[in-house]
C-alpha cells in the first residue's frame, strides 16, 4: 500500500506539465482547466444568490470598467508572447459585493468579487487596477489548481505515513510533526510565493491597461495603515507582509513601466 501510495504520488508529479507563461517554469499543476472551472464557476454562482450583490452603481460600474481593461491587456500581452487562445476557457465577469470586509478575490476562470470594504482603501480607479490585477493574475498563473495539487500530495504523505506507522505512539507524533511540518516548511511558503507572484504579474498587466504601477506600494501603505501595522509573523502567514510587499512593489513599477512601453503605453493615470 505504501508503495502504491508513493507511486501515485510520483505519477501526479510527473504530470504537472503546465507552464507559467508569465514565468517559464513549469507548475506543480495536475488538475487540468476543464476539470476545475465548472466547478469554480458553480461556486461563484451559489456565492452571488446568497450574497448582497451590488448593481448599477458608480462603484459597480468602475470594477467592471477596470476588470475588462485588466482582462484585455492580459490577453494582448499573453497573445505577444507566444501564447493565444490561452484565455479561451476562461469565463471572466466582475462583481462588487455590499461587505464591510477589506478584501477582493478571483476564482479559478476569472470569476472576481470586490467587497465594498476595500474600496475606501482603493481610493478610486488606479486602486481598484492595483487590486485588480493581482487577483486577475492569480487567475492567469492557475493558482488555485496548484494549491489544490499542493493539497493533495500533502494529504498523500500523510496517508502514507499512517500506512506505514503502527506504533500509535510513534504515529501522533508523526501527524503532528508532519501537519507543522508541512504547513509551516510547505504550504505556507508556497502560498506567499503565490501571492508575490500575483503582485508581480498584477503590476505588469494593470500597467499595460495604462494605470501607474507606482500606485501600487502606495496602496500597500494604507492597507498597512488599515491594520494598524499588525499581523502574523510572515513565516506563520499566507500573504506577504506589508512591507515586503511595498518593498517588492516599489522596485517593480519601473519594470512595468518598461514592458507596458513595449506596447506603446506611455502615460498613465
Amino acid at each position: 500500500m505504501k508503495k502504491i501510495l508513493w507511486v501515485a504520488a510520483l505519477l501526479l508529479i510527473a504530470s504537472a506539465c503546465k507552464t507559467n507563461p508569465f514565468t517559464g517554469q513549469r507548475t506543480l499543476n495536475f488538475y487540468p482547466n476543464s476539470q476545475v472551472f465548472p466547478t469554480a464557476f458553480a461556486q461563484y454562482d451559489q456565492f452571488l444568490e446568497e450574497n448582497k450583490v451590488v448593481t448599477g452603481t458608480a462603484d459597480a460600474k468602475m470594477i467592471t470598467k477596470v476588470g475588462q481593461r485588466i482582462a484585455a491587456a492580459s490577453e494582448r500581452w499573453l497573445t505577444a508572447n507566444g501564447y493565444p487562445g490561452y484565455l479561451k476557457d476562461y469565463k471572466w465577469e466582475y462583481n462588487l459585493v455590499k461587505d464591510e470586509t477589506v478584501n477582493a478575490w478571483c476564482m479559478p476562470g476569472g470569476k472576481i468579487v470586490f467587497y465594498t470594504g476595500i474600496l475606501p482603501i482603493c481610493q478610486g480607479e488606479t486602486g481598484i487596477a492595483v487590486v485588480m490585477g493581482h487577483e486577475v493574475a492569480h487567475a492567469l498563473a492557475d493558482h488555485g489548481a496548484q494549491r489544490m495539487s499542493a493539497g493533495t500530495l500533502q494529504q498523500l504523505g500523510a496517508v502514507a505515513g499512517n500506512v506505514a506507522i503502527k506504533d500509535e505512539s510513534t504515529l501522533a507524533i508523526f501527524n503532528q510533526a508532519y501537519g507543522i511540518g508541512t504547513t509551516v516548511g510547505g504550504m505556507l511558503p508556497f502560498s506567499r510565493s503565490h501571492e508575490t507572484e500575483a503582485d508581480k504579474i498584477g503590476l505588469q498587466i494593470m500597467a499595460i491597461a495604462g494605470y501607474d504601477p507606482k500606485e501600487a506600494a502606495e496602496l500597500w501603505k494604507r492597507m498597512k495603515a488599515n491594520s494598524g501595522g499588525q499581523g502574523p509573523p510572515e513565516f506563520l502567514s499566507t500573504h506577504p507582509s506589508n512591507d515586503t510587499r511595498i518593498n517588492n512593489l516599489t522596485v517593480w513599477a519601473p519594470e512595468a513601466e518598461a514592458e507596458a512601453r513595449k506596447f506603446g503605453v506611455t502615460s498613465f493615470q
